[in-house]
């Protein structure tokens, strides 16, 4: 009694009283030993085999998707590169514009987004353009902010502590959110910054902001108070640098600046206290433990280390 068997070649099962020989099949005559090597070949190389018909699309499907995330990739990192590149160029006006949103709901930042304008962020404007001209910068506006409407959305936070893939989707994230929220009716902007403003009775600590250099993209916080802005200025002028490529000049465990890029006068003597803060530094050093955020914003400047970064240093 012969063994119930398909045949490699066409399929067909093997009876228990077949008459021919084991190791032929009764319909095609095929030896299995010979077909079984051709069939697997067959599955590999895509030949009529149906499993072979049903596994070859999917895998060209999976390489069309493979394929078109790659493009999408190189696509916008040159994009990004290019408007990098156009925006560290200053042969014209850094384009920049401010998204306020309430970031606590409360009443005191609704009332100061109500009260918000270009006019409030002349200070900063006023800075960078001292700041250029004493690096031989010849353009005359070096930056120019304007203000949109106020959004009712907030952007997608960064993980508190993210892996790196999880920085890098949500970063992701953040650009689409921020294509979608781009409603300012006027010129195009380079810099985006999205500010969440709170109320500092209620939350006089804020977390850390963030400015991304892929996308241009600020997400910075900042405190619902007249009294504030120089401290607001300091940190929004920080966000905005790093979108152009600017580092941090600050020891990310204690807050202290770094020397020597992190000082505003590291050739003084004494060294400390020092008089001024290195933007990208955010405070002034007063003792090797102890610095302080600039009451004034002509209390604060551009090192050359972070001159040379967006690219007024050649």
């Amino acid at each position: 009694m012969n063994e119930a068997k398909a045949c490699p070649k066409c399929h067909h099962i093997r009876g228990k009283d077949e008459a021919t020989p084991a190791w032929q099949c009764p319909r095609c005559g095929v030896a299995y030993d010979k077909a079984a090597p051709a069939a697997a070949r067959e599955v590999e190389g895509g030949g009529t085999n149906p499993v072979a018909r049903v596994r070859a699309p999917r895998n060209r499907f999976k390489t069309f998707r493979v394929w078109l995330l790659l493009i999408i990739f190189v696509l916008v990192g040159l994009d990004a590169w290019l408007t990098k590149l156009r925006s560290t160029s200053w042969d014209h006006p850094l384009r920049v514009v401010v998204y306020p949103i309430n970031g606590d709901g409360s009443e005191a930042a609704a009332r100061y987004i109500e009260r918000l304008d270009a006019a409030r962020f002349d200070g900063i404007e006023h800075l960078v353009k001292t700041e250029a001209a004493r690096y031989g910068v010849g353009i005359s506006e070096p930056v120019n902010i304007a203000v949109a409407s106020e959004l009712k959305e907030a952007p997608p936070l960064p993980p508190k502590q993210g892996n790196v893939f999880e920085i890098i989707w949500w970063s992701l994230k953040l650009r689409l959110w921020a294509n979608g929220m781009d409603h300012y009716d006027g010129p195009a902007p380079e810099v985006r910054a999205f500010t969440l403003y709170y109320d500092p009775a209620t939350h006089p600590l804020l977390e850390h902001s963030t400015g991304l250099e892929k996308g241009m993209i600020g997400v910075i916080k900042l405190f619902a108070a007249e009294a504030m802005t120089a401290q607001n200025d300091t940190v929004m002028l920080h966000e905005l640098l790093h979108t152009l490529g600017a580092t941090d000049k600050y020891d990310l465990g204690s807050n202290q600046p770094l020397y020597p890029d992190g000082y505003a006068e590291p050739g003084l003597q004494p060294r400390l206290p020092q008089r001024k803060a290195e933007v990208m530094a955010g405070r002034i050093p007063l003792s090797e433990a102890r610095a302080e955020m600039p009451e004034r914003l002509d209390k604060v400047i551009i090192g050359p280390a972070t001159a040379r970064e967006i690219g007024w240093i050649k």
